[in-house]
């Protein structure tokens, strides 16, 4: 938490009129109560849709409340005047320290600012009686809100309920999501479950859902995440014969059905064969603007004789932020090698100035100590015109491998991170071969 102490009053007026409107300071002990609570996204009503003679129509969820997708997060106090929000999906702790709050004088009621700069969200609630209300809102996106809520004390995630499970999930599943459309994309399910405790993700040839956690109930199972930029729910039901169907929502913008069958065999296409390199291209070249106004090229002395990495990123997506999490370790643990590294970003802000922003508070809070462009708006014209060498940008992050003469070496599509399997094998792979394009001459 950002203490308000330690403003002048002059930037503690100007912060709380631009984020959250005129706020009267008031001891943040005397509304936050420490401890566990339990947050619930309230998405768009209503059930998920199937024709008639479809195996997913009449596809309901007894055990919960029909679109509400549940989280849980700590209130920890680091003094007597300080606090941060530790959300909490399976293994993951994902801290937030960017908190305002104070009294706000239309209301007559405290109320909390909870920030997610990386990802240029927040959430913007009342405090009353152990209860947090208000709405998440997502700026690079328009008019996205959705209904928030929060109550101290659950414990629970989707049900206290602990009906007996009809099946062990643990295991590996072959999945498609939007099952029977041109659309339809392979993915890999990847559970453990203890009793009624289901964690997991899915994996897709983009990258995967992240920490996944939630509930096996009788012949129902739930899963959710949220982590200020996404918020996953996937819902399902074990059919007769072991296989599964569900649905999957993220956020109020998208849904989908899916279904799996247990496949501990099947395998996703290898990450390196799916962007390519048109004929006849061999290397790559740009010259892009970092927020501070400076023009970086692969061409710029500083970087001749090098190998370099390309991360093709945005900075409102989490597999980004989990590889450029990983590459940040890996750099910290090898200094002084012949690698220079960039980040090329592909924002979702029209306005240069807001997208050159997003940047530099990526940057700011990540610590991140390469270089981050801006290449312009996310869309295919714009990832064309940037890097009209490749097939096309299949996913974001993509991570390009030049060696010390600009050739392109390797493309690396999506980023399985730290909540799946297959992690540990990307990290040596990764390791194994940058260190060979480091020792050629």
């Amino acid at each position: 938490m950002i203490p308000y102490r330690s403003f002048s009053s002059a930037i503690f007026l100007l912060l709380l009129l631009v984020q959250t409107g005129c706020l009267v300071v008031q001891n943040p002990h005397s509304a936050v109560a420490p401890g566990r609570w339990r947050g619930v996204l309230k998405l768009t009503q209503g059930p998920v849709t199937a024709p008639d003679e479809s195996e997913f129509a009449n596809l309901k969820f007894e055990e919960v409340t029909e679109g509400e997708l549940p989280f849980l997060f700590d209130v920890v106090y680091d003094d007597e005047e300080t606090f941060h929000l530790e959300i909490l999906n399976g293994e993951e702790r994902i801290r937030v320290d960017h908190i305002r709050f104070g009294r706000d004088p239309a209301t007559a009621k405290d109320t909390l600012l909870i920030e997610f700069p990386v990802y240029d969200s927040y959430i913007k609630a009342l405090h009353e009686n152990d209860v947090i209300e208000g709405e998440w809102v997502v700026n690079y996106k328009e008019n996205y809100r959705i209904p928030f809520v929060a109550h101290f004390g659950q414990g629970y995630r989707f049900t206290e309920l602990k009906k007996t499970p009809a099946l062990d999930l643990t295991g590996k599943w072959e999945v498609a999501f939007e099952v029977d459309t041109e659309e339809e994309y392979p993915a890999i399910g990847e559970f453990v479950q203890k009793g009624n405790d289901l964690r997991g993700t899915f994996l897709t040839e983009t990258g995967d859902y992240r920490f996944l956690e939630g509930t096996v109930q009788a012949n129902k199972f739930y899963l959710s995440c949220f982590d200020g930029a996404h918020a996953y729910l996937f819902e399902g039901k074990i059919m007769p014969d072991s296989s599964l169907i569900g649905s999957f929502r993220s956020g109020i913008h998208y849904r989908a059905l899916w279904e799996g069958k247990r496949n501990p065999d099947f395998q996703l296409a290898n990450a390196d064969s799916i962007t390519l390199t048109k004929p006849g291209a061999q290397t790559m070249a740009f010259s892009l603007e970092d927020p501070l106004g400076k023009v970086v090229s692969l061409e710029d002395p500083a970087y001749k004789d090098k190998v370099k990495i390309i991360q093709i990123m945005g900075t409102w997506c989490p597999n980004c932020r989990d590889e450029t999490e990983f590459l940040i370790d890996y750099l910290s643990r090898n200094t002084g090698q012949d690698l220079a590294v960039f980040g090329v970003a592909f924002e979702r802000y029209k306005e240069k100035e807001k997208a050159m922003g997003a940047l530099s508070r990526y940057v700011e809070n990540l610590q991140i100590p390469y270089p981050i462009l801006l290449a312009g708006l996310r869309d295919k014209a714009t990832t064309e015109a940037v890097f009209p060498m490749f097939n096309g940008i299949h996913a974001f992050p993509t991570m390009v491998f030049l060696d010390r003469q600009n050739r392109i070496r390797r493309i690396h599509t999506g980023f399985s991170g730290p909540a799946t399997s297959e992690f540990p094998a990307f990290k040596a792979d990764f390791e194994d071969f940058l260190q060979g394009l480091i020792d050629e001459k």
